[in-house]
């Protein structure tokens, strides 16, 4: 049996650390990418030596087994519910589906089709998210009573040329960047029970510098940008979660969990790889480097590595998952649950009132072993 016969939909900037680390697994096997903008798909096709079609072609495409939907946050339930009308298992980049509901229809019709859906972030299975599991799984920080996670920036307009739709319904702090913390957390502490947030929007414009067409234009801002909440976990853990771009600096720590045992301080959830930390009974931090392991070392971006990047991780588990006739580990039931929770902060933060947030599951962990079986094959 060959391997899972992919293609892409969504040809814009991450397509190229998707494309690139496919090569990293070989039960992966690209065949064609499709964008809005023939260009922009017929450049991916030449750079990657996969052919370049229509949308419709390739969902029509007998010789693709998966759709990888890289399209933006607004397209991602369309693209993706035409996949799997089309008898195709799916991957998409986060968030599932801008809305619980729309993220709900897409795992009842992957469900009713017994076809696979799963969803990033696959972050929380790179070499830091499996080391936190597994020292939380071994008890070494005890039962976990409170926590933080924090994502504070200046926002976007100041790198990304075109940084609108970011600002609008279905993007912000929370539905952009909150799939990586939030996944973490259900990874470590499993399901979230409820929310409490409050919101803010810091500008009413945003002015583009980032370098390109739109440089020194104005657009107007549709969506909070900064949301302070509580997350209560069924488990019984109380994490305090920011996210915000309307911070310069700040100097508080990505993720930290404290529990009857002791704390642990994870790094950026965004990246694969980076130090995890350890105090046991108020011990002096302990650091443990995580570049040894599966998916920990630094080969992100390109050129000049800074960061560890293994975005398709998610995919070769899937892939894995159907041979083995398991769930992904990155399904899309867990990322209906973040979702759920980031829907719940933000209807929080509108309303004042708590949210309560619908049954999840913690996702199985990935052993070592596992881990570095879908690198060899």
């Amino acid at each position: 049996m060959g391997g899972l016969r992919i293609g892409v939909v969504g040809c814009g900037n991450i397509s190229m650390t998707y494309l690139r680390n496919a090569s990293l697994f070989p039960g992966l096997e690209l065949r064609a990418c499709a964008d809005v903008s023939a260009e922009a798909a017929e450049r991916r096709g030449g750079e990657y030596g996969i052919r370049a079609s229509g949308v419709d072609e390739l969902l029509a495409a007998a010789d693709i087994d998966l759709v990888l939907n890289l399209t933006v946050p607004n397209a991602h339930f369309d693209v993706s519910m035409a996949a799997l009308r089309a008898g195709k298992h799916v991957f998409t980049e986060k968030p599932l589906a801008v809305t619980a509901a729309e993220g709900r229809k897409l795992v009842e019709e992957a469900r009713r089709r017994n076809l696979a859906i799963g969803s990033a972030p696959d972050t929380f299975l790179g070499a830091a998210g499996r080391l936190a599991r597994r020292l939380m799984d071994e008890g070494a920080i005890g039962r976990v009573t409170a926590g933080t996670a924090f994502m504070m920036t200046r926002g976007m307009e100041h790198w990304h040329p075109n940084p609108q739709f970011y600002y609008q319904p279905g993007g912000g702090p929370v539905l952009d960047m909150g799939p990586y913390y939030l996944t973490m957390l259900v990874n470590l502490l499993g399901p979230a029970r409820q929310v409490m947030a409050m919101a803010s929007t810091g500008a009413g414009e945003r002015l583009i510098t980032a370098p390109g067409p739109n440089q020194g234009t104005s657009f107007a801002v549709g969506t909070p940008t900064t949301i302070m909440a509580l997350v209560e976990f069924a488990a019984g853990a109380i994490v305090t979660v920011g996210m915000s771009w309307d911070v310069f600096r700040h100097s508080n720590q990505p993720i930290e969990l404290h529990g009857g045992a002791g704390s642990l301080r994870l790094p950026d959830p965004d990246t694969f790889g980076g130090g995890i930390a350890i105090s046991r009974g108020g011990e002096a931090w302990k650091e443990i480097a995580t570049g040894g392991m599966a998916y920990g070392a630094i080969n992100w971006p390109y050129g000049a590595p800074d960061r560890a990047n293994y975005r398709m991780l998610g995919v070769a588990d899937l892939a894995r998952g159907l041979a083995a006739g398991r769930e992904p580990r990155a399904s899309g039931e867990l990322a209906l649950h973040v979702l759920e929770i980031m829907e719940g902060m933000l209807e929080a933060g509108r309303t004042g009132r708590p949210v309560l947030i619908g049954e999840g599951s913690q996702p199985p962990a990935l052993s070592e072993d596992d881990a570095v079986a879908l690198q060899a094959g």
